[in-house]
């Protein structure tokens, strides 16, 4: 099977930064902005739904966004589907495809569990294959969340070359900030490496001169947008409005504009 259209943009000299999304108008935004592809962020998915992230709660909204975000052809879509919603890797198969079918092309599979605690290597791999062989396509990012949830850390190079072993395209260590560690990664998997940004730490460029092949900014933009909106709720409630120039904030039209009928002769 030749290289898919996502999967290329983790070969290219530079980085790919996958910016994450929670509903049309932040996904069609950051299409408009230039970025290429645009991920979905577990977290602000969850909470845009009143439920908590990363307790298997989320499973019919996650596809709901995706048959949303899917339809819009104007940027390439990975999915966050936290562990897979289970711990059957039939079951996870099955997910899988129903994604795809709603236009994804990437999936971010974690092995960090609701509890807190993490899965076995051997079923975490278990259900890459398994989503591998129901489709082949679908560009599988496997996680590992031995930094996130700091937890058994000296695994996190077994679980990743075992999550490669098992077909996945790249891999993906949130948390993990040490150049060095970074780099032993990047060279003992030989897989595209994915790191979460972190605000202050290293920069993009000086991630993709380790090795860093995607960066991603999970629930980042999310929370700043949540921020945002309580600093400017703030600022009117005490008598000091801001004028929309300070505020960045895209037109009633502008927002309007995002959700028109995409041109009919635009394609990924």
């Amino acid at each position: 099977m030749s290289e898919t259209e996502f999967a290329a943009l983790h070969r290219r000299a530079e980085p790919l930064l996958l910016p994450n999304a929670w509903d049309h108008a932040s996904a069609a935004l950051l299409a408009d902005a230039g970025f290429r592809a645009v991920a979905t962020t577990s977290l602000g998915v969850a909470a845009a739904a009143g439920r908590p992230d990363g307790a298997r709660t989320t499973r019919d909204e996650t596809l709901r966004v995706a048959k949303i975000l899917g339809a819009d052809r104007r940027y390439l879509l990975s999915i966050d589907a936290e562990d897979g919603y289970s711990d059957d890797p039939a079951e996870v198969a099955a997910y899988a495809r129903e994604l795809a079918a709603a236009g994804a092309v990437g999936l971010n599979l974690e092995d960090g569990r609701p509890d807190g605690t993490l899965t076995d290597p051997a079923l975490h791999a278990a259900k890459i294959a398994a989503v591998k062989t129901a489709v082949p396509e679908l560009f599988v990012n496997a996680r590992t969340d031995t930094h996130w949830l700091d937890r058994r850390r000296e695994e996190t190079l077994p679980r990743l070359t075992a999550y490669r072993d098992a077909g996945a395209d790249g891999v993906f260590v949130p948390g993990i900030s040490d150049p060095a560690e970074i780099s032993e990664l990047v060279k003992a998997i030989a897989l595209p490496l994915n790191v979460l940004y972190r605000p202050g730490g290293l920069s993009i460029t000086e991630l993709g001169d380790i090795g860093v092949r995607r960066i991603s900014l999970g629930s980042l933009l999310y929370r700043v947008a949540l921020g945002a909106a309580l600093h400017v709720a703030g600022e009117i409630a005490e008598g000091r409005p801001a004028g929309p120039a300070e505020l960045h904030a895209p037109s009633y039209a502008d927002v309007q504009q995002l959700s028109a009928p995409p041109d009919s002769g635009s394609d990924v």
